[in-house]
């Protein structure tokens, strides 16, 4: 299916065409009607080659992780020489300018790699520089690391693999929006900020006005009248939502300021949320969530050739271990379910063997990093939900079991990656739902005198679950840093300096 900026290039396909992307040059390649030439063509300089008899300028527009080639003849049609005009002016084109083509041929190579190229055959009047680039410019035609590239906040999206994994990135938001409202969700837009820690790890940073911080005469007092934070989750607004709309979902900003300086690990990163009224039971959250991954999964494999570069950067897995990882998900048979306590047991079994190097599996205790990795990547070899943990180790909104020992929860584990997705039916009970706040003596100041009167005012049994977009873009995309799934990363120990 052609776009619309593709259909009008075809309208006019018997001629030329103007104004067209790389990509649509492409599509329209797939077509029975081609234009023999076009014009207009813009986009950065990736690589510059001057040969003995011709020029080769690989350009791209971003619109495609894929450069056209631009061929320039340099000889002289009619005294067959070389054109030492032509010949000067290709000195001033280097790899990083933008510059802009006024006229090409376009012209079929079927039996290369590209089918397709361009052919400027005046150069002179036809090619010229829109923005230069600097001496020292960065991104020169050779290998960099994926951390040089992260010091060049301002440059490393230009590079293929990183600016393909931002493509990819929104294509797996495209997929999942359809999910979505195949399903009958609706779109929340969450607030960033909030009175409350959701979560109750109290990994919150504190938001103030700066006027406020500066001006003597406001004697301490808060912008908002009472401390404010940026939100870890939107689960609780979600949670007012689901309870008038039946099922809502978002994707919102997150920050935790958590110490932790790893490569798994943000500052602010993305979750998706939803919340489902109605539940049963925690199969029914569990379900959805397969569901919900294997239908993103689909609706990219057939442009994956498109989506995921064929040369990653050294540590990131190549283009066939990708693919390996989408087969994974998509194949039913790979998932696994087990409890907590099931868990528990393999474990201990395990470190009986071979001790894991970090932490001794105790029941009552959160799966490590090593556990999970351990379940998902060696004993199962695929994903597997661990559901019904100990209530002590999980926050205080998840529902009580009929062992009054656990809560009907699940983590979502992958192989190599671990936990991915956090789920839970929620307590609706306000008898129920009051004591766990009590015990863990988070509500000494009201601030969630609200979430519990939800439970008086119509409540119906309900659940949820968040997924972090960073980590499964990870995962599908085979990089091996979570600072690179997203365009600029805030992390900790890191400076912000854009």
């Amino acid at each position: 299916m052609l776009s619309r900026s593709s259909t009008i290039c075809l309208k006019r396909a018997l001629s030329t065409i103007s104004k067209c992307h790389i990509s649509s040059l492409k599509r329209l390649n797939n077509s029975l009607v081609l234009p023999s030439s076009v014009t207009d063509v813009n986009g950065w300089v990736k690589s510059v080659r001057v040969l003995k008899n011709i020029a080769f300028i690989d350009l791209s527009d971003g619109t495609t992780m894929n450069s056209v080639k631009v061929v320039i003849p340099l000889k002289n049609t009619e005294t067959d020489t070389i054109d030492s005009e032509v010949l000067e002016h290709l000195k001033k084109f280097k790899t990083g300018q933008s510059i802009t083509i006024k006229h090409a041929d376009l012209e079929l190579t079927p039996h290369r790699e590209q089918k397709y190229e361009l052919k400027v055959n005046k150069p002179i009047s036809d090619l010229s520089i829109l923005g230069d680039v600097s001496e020292n410019y960065a991104l020169q035609k050779k290998y960099q690391s994926l951390p040089y590239l992260r010091s060049n906040p301002i440059l490393k999206h230009r590079t293929t693999y990183l600016g393909s994994l931002m493509k990819f990135r929104s294509q797996f938001d495209f997929a999942l929006n359809k999910f979505f409202n195949l399903e009958d969700y609706t779109k929340i837009a969450a607030p960033v900020l909030t009175a409350n820690d959701c979560e109750g790890a109290g990994e919150l940073f504190k938001v103030e006005s700066k006027n406020y911080l500066d001006d003597e005469n406001k004697n301490g007092m808060s912008y908002f009248g009472s401390s404010t934070y940026l939100t870890v989750s939107a689960q609780l607004h979600l949670e007012i939502l689901a309870l008038a709309l039946s099922k809502c979902w978002s994707v919102t900003p997150c920050f935790r300021a958590e110490e932790s300086d790893t490569n798994r690990h943000l500052s602010e990163f993305w979750m998706l949320e939803a919340e489902m009224c109605f539940t049963k039971n925690i199969t029914d959250l569990t379900t959805f969530v397969k569901a919900m991954l294997q239908y993103s999964v689909k609706e990219c494999y057939d442009n994956f050739n498109e989506l995921i570069p064929n040369n990653a950067p050294e540590g990131c897995l190549s283009k066939e271990k990708v693919k390996e990882r989408w087969d994974l998900l998509l194949n039913d048979s790979s998932w696994s379910s087990i409890t907590y306590t099931e868990a528990i047991k393999l474990l201990k079994i395990q470190h009986s063997k071979i001790p894991f190097p970090k932490y001794v599996p105790r029941w009552g205790e959160a799966l490590q990093t090593e556990h999970e990795k351990w379940l998902a990547e060696t004993c199962f070899k695929g994903p597997v939900f661990v559901t019904d943990y100990p209530s002590e180790t999980k926050s205080f909104y998840m529902k009580l079991n009929k062992d009054e020992k656990t809560v009907a929860c699940f983590d979502l584990l992958l192989p190599e990656i671990g936990e991915i997705v956090g789920g839970s039916l929620r307590e609706e009970s306000f008898e129920k739902l009051s004591d766990a706040i009590h015990k863990r003596g988070i509500n000494k100041n009201g601030d969630l005198d609200w979430y519990l009167e939800l439970r008086k005012e119509g409540t119906v049994p309900h659940g949820g679950f968040g997924l972090g977009l960073e980590r499964i873009i990870l995962y599908l995309y085979g990089n091996y840093n979570i600072r690179d799934s997203i365009p600029f990363y805030r992390a900790a120990k890191s400076k912000i300096s854009l």
